[in-house]
């Protein structure tokens, strides 16, 4: 990797850069954590320094997961600010959401790279197909449940977004128009569960990638480049309340099909690197 020109070094900086803004408006516009921008980039950027196919995937899933992490609690931050979060929900839901956690870092120990793809291409394919699809009158319920086995929700969410590193909000967004939420409140909720997603994944897949760490380029903790955070993080995070007021101001169906189209694009992304 020391022999990668600097010409291309600094191109695949800027790259990193300007995923990182498109990352971060993301991440405030949809409450998700914008990973479905930063885990592509990085792809290609860990492609093109040489990174080994049998950590490349994990990698980009661990350091898209730091890199929205300062920019998912700022995004939250902004949402909370307009009343729409639903704070027992998010309370609720994290001591599941960490377990699903936890059982995904381990899992990227020991599973090859196109696992954490497919599991990309099929979540996001069913989240788009609801928000593109779906009619109002669809309903798991009128309100959310309220006995202890609706934790389990949190439980899926933190184990899908382990596993793709992007659609722990997408997820979460889902189940909550499923049960009667409002659009706004539902992305504003699923911003809140993103942070607990985001800070125990990172410290998931560090740990995960300890035993691989001869495999993995230099100034990587486990499974999470020091200096993929460095450049995305801080743009993403300054990044993420103009797209959280922008949510706020758009209708409730244009949000819902911008949602769904962004999540379609992003899984024929990752089907095409699975073909080529």
């Amino acid at each position: 990797m020391l022999g990668v020109p600097v010409d291309q070094l600094l191109l695949l900086a800027t790259a990193i850069l300007a995923g990182g803004i498109v990352a971060g408006v993301l991440a405030g516009l949809f409450g998700v954590g914008g990973g479905v921008v930063a885990v592509p980039v990085l792809y290609e950027v860990f492609r093109i320094l040489g990174v080994p196919d049998a950590v490349h995937m994990q990698l980009c899933i661990g350091t898209s997961l730091a890199i929205m992490a300062p920019t998912n609690i700022r995004s939250y931050l902004a949402h909370r600010a307009t009343g729409a979060v639903l704070t027992e929900v998010v309370r609720q839901w994290t001591p599941a959401v960490i377990l699903g956690i936890a059982i995904g870092s381990l899992v990227a120990t020991v599973a090859p790279g196109a696992v954490f793809k497919i599991a990309f291409i099929v979540i996001a394919a069913i989240i788009a197909g609801k928000l593109l699809f779906a009619r109002a009158h669809w309903r798991l319920g009128d309100d959310l449940p309220k006995h202890p086995l609706a934790r389990l929700y949190g439980l899926a969410v933190g184990l899908m977004a382990s596993l793709t590193g992007v659609s722990g909000g997408s997820l979460c967004t889902m189940v909550l128009t499923l049960y009667g939420r409002p659009i706004h409140q539902a992305v504003a909720t699923s911003a809140g569960i993103v942070v607990p997603i985001t800070l125990a994944g990172t410290l998931g897949y560090a740990i995960a990638g300890l035993p691989h760490q001869a495999l993995l380029p230099p100034l990587s903790v486990g499974f999470v480049s020091l200096i993929g955070f460095a450049l995305m993080a801080p743009v993403s995070s300054l990044a993420s309340p103009y797209g959280a007021r922008l949510a706020h101001a758009l209708p409730k169906r244009v949000l819902e099909v911008a949602f769904g189209l962004f999540l379609l694009a992003a899984a024929l992304r990752f089907l095409a690197s699975l073909i080529v």
